[in-house]
């Protein structure tokens, strides 16, 4: 087991200088002057090329790329030129609000889906099947922004029980927690609910229920605890989507995330800020993923003893 979580450590080296080779040379045909962004319009030819000449950005791609990895192996992910701050000061300073999304959002998604989808296959083909389906879709057939503005209009504007924008405390948590995992819905109800059809067909609950056990202990306990490779699966998947930036869902309501700022830092030709934060989530991704994995191993003996060998 240790050495597997190990092999998969090593494989995130691989990812990072893939995902920073990538990025930096699409970045090198964004058809923009970071030394304009960075010193405004009004600067002289003479001091932008000062500042291009000084920020290394005159060199051929390969030896930029280079010299950011050398960078990174000592802790440095740059400066911004925008903000002239260091890249690893902004992407903590958005992260926690980034984090927090993705979690409220996914503990939302569990809490309605798992459920949805368990009902919805111990009901098969029922009006109570379809009904948890239809439920799911709710949210996936509204663009996340639409849902966003909708929720700002009649929970901020007309009720005013909860803040439209900004990131102060649980209240301004909510709607985009909830635009966020509402969107999500679908994915994991269909997810949970065809493992849930897969195992209720096994021989072992009908040997459990000729024992005599409860119909709600047969489905909880072991239909649903055989059934939650697939959904585990699906929930690590969504994390790792949100933690890569909810953008849309940020921008309306004025969460200070990493997608939004992201964005700003794309359309700023900040290079520096492009590169570290892309890399960045690129490791928190292929942590979660190993997360996942590793999780596996506790859910189903067999996946553990299927690591052990490797």
């Amino acid at each position: 087991m240790l050495k597997y979580v190990i092999k998969r450590i090593i494989m995130i080296i691989p990812v990072v200088l893939a995902v920073s080779f990538i990025v930096f040379f699409i970045m090198d045909f964004v058809p923009s002057d970071p030394a304009i962004n960075a010193l405004g319009d009004g600067a002289t030819e003479q001091q932008l090329e000062y500042y291009r000449e000084t920020h290394g950005l005159n060199d051929p791609l390969p030896v930029r790329y280079v010299r950011y990895m050398g960078g990174i192996l000592k802790g440095d992910l740059g400066e911004s030129y925008a903000n002239k701050q260091p890249v690893w000061d902004l992407f903590f300073a958005k992260f926690p609000n980034t984090l927090r999304l993705a979690v409220a959002s996914v503990i939302f998604t569990v809490v309605l889906s798992i459920p949805l989808g368990i009902v919805a296959a111990v009901k098969e083909n029922t009006i109570v099947d379809t009904i948890c389906s239809a439920v799911s879709f709710v949210g996936l057939s509204m663009p996340n922004f639409w849902q966003g503005l909708l929720f700002i209009m009649l929970f901020s504007v007309n009720l005013k029980w909860l803040p439209a924008t900004g990131a102060v405390g649980i209240k301004s948590l909510i709607l985009p927690a909830i635009t966020c995992g509402s969107g999500n819905m679908a994915a994991l109800t269909r997810i949970t609910r065809s493992s849930m059809l897969d195992v209720l067909k096994q021989d072992y609950l009908r040997t459990a229920r000729a024992k005599g056990q409860s119909e709600r202990k047969i489905i909880l306990h072991h239909a649903f605890r055989n059934a939650q490779i697939p959904v585990v699966t699906q929930i690590g998947i969504q994390m790792s989507t949100l933690i890569g930036g909810a953008v849309l869902t940020e921008r309306v309501f004025a969460w200070p995330g990493v997608g939004a700022f992201l964005v700003d830092s794309i359309l700023k030709s900040d290079f520096e800020v492009v590169t570290g934060f892309v890399i960045m989530l690129a490791i928190f991704v292929s942590v979660i993923l190993l997360l996942v994995d590793v999780l596996y191993a506790f859910l189903d003996p067999r996946i553990k003893a299927q690591y052990s060998k490797n």
